[in-house]
């Protein structure tokens, strides 16, 4: 534990809320924090890499557009930025249910940095600080502040949002030296500062593929990949996406390319036993591929634009560590790149995280008050995991100084609940990633409704304002008034038939609701409002959800069922400094995973990785017991 002693700290500046990294999560920590009326500092080593995309140039894809459009209703700024700065707009599996339909967006890299760097620089109460952190200043087990280089700074919250910093280490081939980022020095001091509170530090890898030169590629033997038209905008806010949209291009590995790999794999740091980080299960290397997926053979690469007036682009989907010469020749074995010229290597790099099984659904650290994490550090990967954790950590941190309740959401109200409860319930030994799979409620949690999920949460917190909810508030009662005339209307079979005639669908043969016949797969509201159009003018946007609601209406319904079970159990709270060991029946395991997380209740519990039903229903006698007897004392005194 340090021990502060006051006559050595040397105070330049006291703050609210201090924000260590300037990514994509502390840069939503540090936004949210201000918008909700308290004095904040950002730190970064450099300012020129405020919002960096350090690796591929893009947001959103599958379930990570939910993640962002959450964080959007919310009242983050991430989508914002993206609007600003895309260059291609995709909406990704059109062809499969809305439960999966993904926004994913290129941008324009320097574009990123450049609107996310002026959102901080805008927002008052914000200071921004190129400073380099080297401690974390505790008293007794509460945040004070920090140390930088230059001076010390008091606090009543301290958010570290430090990405591949800590004791960063790039590797290129038998290379290997300290980095945050490429040309970008890591951390060192603070990690220290971190293992000597006492926190349990684990080692991760990541990846990055080599960049290339546009002039030296052959795009014309490659396929072509074109976003939509118009392109969707990401957040809820953008009226029309203002920059030219370029397209990506398609290409594979071969043969060849497999047996420059293989020849070589005793020059690859993953392989050779250098690197000890555990890497990305769903985002592997492209050694990992060729070795683990022998029978293929090609894998696809993805040519995506670094921005408009950037000659550069990333080769998604050959992120590698071999040394560059080996580099130069997998690269010259594919299609349309054999004479190709790297501008960028790509490397491996290992990094220090902080088991999350030691922090709160707060993202606040459970040995520290006052103290929050958030991003990398928690052992996710991904830009939008990051930003959404920055934002539950900002409005945390805000909402502990007012002494109010905090903001946690559950795992059937959001991705962001089920993201942040898999990481303080079941923990993390690999770099998270999100998926929809890992959403039991995903037809309740759209990326289409993330707004009405979560807007009037964004609103109660102040990072909504007032005309946004208004907006809302219209946008639910439009739909409400379409689903009601859709269910009160019906139509005769002379006049729908012909509708139903050219979609192949079969005939009526009595008056029929507009809504019922809305349920047919076949049929879009375009059909309805040909026939049966409505008097009063209503948006795209009321459209796709009276569509979506009316069609998925029996799916919906009873997950959401489900979810109301889930959140009765959600509801059966365990009182804090609960004492596991005097339940009897429970394992000595059972009891230290149930000290290690410390679940706020009975469903949180039962999702702790190796929890049994039987030690459930001991837990819930338990808990029951005490909360009796706690009645019983209370009403005696």
């Amino acid at each position: 534990m340090i021990l502060l002693i006051l006559e050595r700290v040397k105070t330049l500046n006291d703050y609210d809320i201090l924000v260590i990294g300037a990514g994509h999560a502390g840069c939503e920590a540090a936004l949210a924090a201000a918008r909700m009326g308290f004095s904040t500092a950002i730190y970064t080593m450099n300012l020129d890499t405020i919002g960096q995309m350090s690796c591929n140039p893009a947001i959103g894809g599958l379930a990570k557009s939910h993640l962002v459009k959450e964080i959007d209703a919310l009242g983050g700024e991430m989508a914002k930025v993206t609007d600003r700065a895309g260059i291609q707009f995709k909406i990704l599996n059109k062809s499969k249910g809305p439960a999966v339909w993904a926004t994913r967006v290129q941008a324009d890299r320097a574009l990123y940095r450049k609107h996310m760097r002026h959102a901080l620089e805008k927002q008052s109460g914000l200071d921004i600080k190129q400073e380099q952190v080297e401690e974390i200043l505790i008293e007794k087990n509460s945040i004070l502040g920090l140390r930088t280089q230059e001076c010390s700074y008091h606090a009543k919250a301290v958010i570290i949002a430090t990405g591949t910093f800590l004791n960063g280490l790039i590797h290129v081939g038998p290379e290997h030296y300290p980095a945050g980022r490429a040309d970008e020095p890591p951390s060192i001091d603070l990690p220290k500062s971190l293992r000597d509170i006492g926190f349990h530090v684990g080692r991760l890898k990541t990846g990055t593929p080599p960049r290339l030169n546009k002039q030296s590629i052959d795009f014309s033997v490659m396929e072509i990949q074109d976003g939509d038209i118009p392109p969707p905008p990401m957040s809820l806010f953008t009226e029309k996406i203002e920059n030219p949209q370029l397209p990506c291009f398609v290409t594979y590995t071969n043969g060849n390319t497999h047996k420059i790999i293989m020849d070589n794999l005793k020059h690859s740091p993953l392989y050779s036993g250098v690197i000890t980080g555990v890497g990305p299960r769903y985002c592997p290397s492209i050694e990992d591929k060729v070795v683990k997926f022998s029978d293929k053979p090609r894998h696809q690469i993805f040519l995506e634009p670094e921005g408009l007036d950037c000659d550069e682009y990333y080769t998604n989907g050959i992120s590698t560590s071999l040394p560059r010469e080996v580099q130069s020749k997998i690269i010259a074995s594919i299609k349309g790149l054999e004479n190709a010229e790297i501008n960028k290597f790509g490397y491996a790099i290992e990094y220090d995280f902080v088991f999350p099984t030691q922090l709160r659904p707060t993202l606040e650290t459970k040995f520290i008050q006052g103290l929050y994490l958030a991003g990398q550090i928690n052992g996710t990967s991904g830009y939008e995991e990051a930003a959404a954790q920055g934002l539950v950590a900002g409005i945390n941190a805000a909402l502990k100084i007012k002494k109010e309740t905090p903001f946690v959401l559950k795992r059937h109200e959001a991705y962001i609940g089920v993201l942040i409860d898999d990481l303080v319930t079941k923990g993390t030994e690999e770099p998270y990633r999100m998926f929809t799979s890992r959403a039991e409620y995903r037809l309740l949690l759209r990326q289409d409704n993330a707004d009405l999920r979560l807007m009037e949460k964004g609103y109660q917190l102040g990072l909504i304002n007032k005309k946004q909810f208004h907006d809302l508030t219209y946008k639910k009662e439009a739909i409400e008034r379409e689903l009601k005339r859709l269910r009160s209307t019906r139509v005769k079979p002379e006049d729908f038939n012909p509708v139903l005639s050219r979609r192949d669908s079969s005939p009526i043969k009595e008056h029929t609701s507009l809504s019922q016949l809305l349920k047919r797969p076949e049929i879009t509201y375009r059909d309805i409002a040909e026939v049966a159009p409505t008097d009063n003018g209503i948006s795209q946007d009321v459209i796709n959800q009276v569509e979506i609601q009316t069609k998925y209406r029996g799916y919906v319904k009873r997950q959401a069922q489900l979810a109301e079970k889930f959140k009765k159990i959600e509801e059966k709270t365990i009182p804090e400094g609960f004492e596991y060991r005097g339940i009897n029946g429970l394992s000595r395991e059972i009891i230290e995973k149930f000290e290690t997380v410390r679940p706020l209740n009975l469903g949180q519990a039962g999702r702790i990785p190796g929890v049994t039903p039987a030690a459930i229903s001991l837990l819930m006698v338990a808990v029951g017991k005490e909360r009796r007897t706690q009645e019983a004392e209370n009403s005696n005194s």
